[in-house]
């Protein structure tokens, strides 16, 4: 969600001529990025960012106001680009623990001018693409193809303000996002609305199912934060914890001190004490060579240059050249919940092994579900 800044374009009494500030904003003139950090609540410290357009190089400041000039004028894609371009000038420096998030309207994922950001950036791991809803989508199916180019370089998938527009549970049934963003209308007060506490509960319950993480935007009062803590949201932002800034800021101290300080685990039957060491390698020809030297191994993990599980293999897998998503969890999550996840997959692929990730994306190791079940019987009572 980008942040409503403030417009002073009533200075003048003539009409802005979007034409011209149109033209020059989608050359990258007067168009910067800023960068808000992403924060994990059961460490307290930074996992990403979310850039965010800005417009210092003009009279209006407002980036709402230029991406409804860009739709009306028909710029729309040539501006979004031009504003992923001008976020994707940080990225070599991106502090390797971190991924970045990127707006980018889902109506516009089939223009060239968004197609061609992707290919010059070439490999996409690391990146997650936030798709807001400025515009109503009836159907995700005839942007499937670009979908599946984003997941294949690397890219993850987000969905902007779930709980409100046209953000439905429908769409995100559709899309089965890497990431869901809980809408600032839930965020707020929810330490004093219970019908919004249940109803994250409930989209938390969602994401743990389909492989999700959610992230609650708009925190601006400890209150909030301290109540999507204790409901067990993984990710906040907002500007309680830190306004958008120039790359790549951290967070108060003590508010860093205060989320790490109230994490009492309630119960050790979580992936984290489950999960396995397991072979990873960068590319099939890796996994060849892997294979060739222990011809008894049953598979191994391919990553990108993240560190992000991209699919388990199997030597017959990579013989192939198949590459398929794994199912993936974190560390925390509850044995219970993922074995949950594990039954609803294909039946060929119910018993191979989760693929364990930490709060930054990072592959950790494997959890075998004989494992699990162990765990989780030895647990009861």
């Amino acid at each position: 969600m980008i942040p409503a800044a403030s417009s002073s374009q009533s200075g003048s009494s003539d009409p802005p001529d979007w034409e011209e500030l149109l033209t020059r904003a989608c050359r990258g003139e007067g168009l910067t990025a800023a960068y808000q950090p992403i924060i994990d609540t059961a460490r307290g410290i930074v996992v990403g960012y979310e850039a965010l357009a800005r417009f210092p190089g003009f009279c209006e400041k407002n980036p709402e106001v230029w991406f409804a000039a860009a739709r009306r004028h028909g710029r729309a894609a040539d501006l979004e680009s031009a504003a992923l371009r001008v976020a994707l000038r940080a990225r070599p420096s991106l502090p390797g623990n971190c991924f970045l998030t990127l707006n980018v309207s889902p109506e516009l994922l089939t223009s060239e001018s968004i197609r061609s950001v992707w290919r010059e950036e070439g490999n996409l791991g690391g990146l997650i693409v936030e798709l807001t809803e400025q515009t109503p989508i009836d159907s995700y199916l005839e942007l499937e193809p670009d979908l599946h180019q984003l997941r294949s370089a690397g890219a993850q998938i987000a969905v902007d303000d779930a709980g409100a527009g046209y953000a439905g549970l429908r769409h995100l049934l559709q899309l089965r996002p890497s990431m869901i963003k809980i809408d600032r209308e839930l965020v707020q007060d929810v330490d004093r609305d219970e019908a919004k506490r249940a109803l994250i509960e409930m989209l938390g319950i969602f994401a743990s199912r389909v492989d999700a993480w959610i992230l609650a935007e708009g925190v601006e009062r400890l209150e909030e934060l301290d109540t999507l803590a204790s409901l067990g949201v993984p990710l906040v932002q907002g500007y309680l914890l830190a306004r958008p800034g120039p790359p790549w800021a951290g967070i108060d101290f003590e508010l860093a001190h205060r989320l790490a300080a109230r994490q009492v685990r309630v119960t050790k039957t979580v992936l984290r004490d489950v999960v396995e060491p397991a072979p990873a390698v960068l590319s099939l020809a890796q996994a060849h060579e892997v294979f060739t030297a222990d011809p008894g191994l049953a598979a191994v993990v391919l990553i990108d240059a993240e560190l992000r599980p991209v699919s388990l293999l199997t030597p017959d897998a990579a013989a192939l050249g198949v590459v398929s998503q794994g199912m993936r969890a974190n560390l925390d999550t509850p044995l219970t919940a993922a074995l949950d996840r594990s039954i609803t997959r294909e039946p060929g692929h119910r018993f191979e092994p989760l693929l364990v990730t930490d709060n930054a994306g990072r592959f950790s190791g494997v959890a075998r579900l004989e494992r699990m079940i162990t765990a989780l019987t030895a647990s009861q009572p």
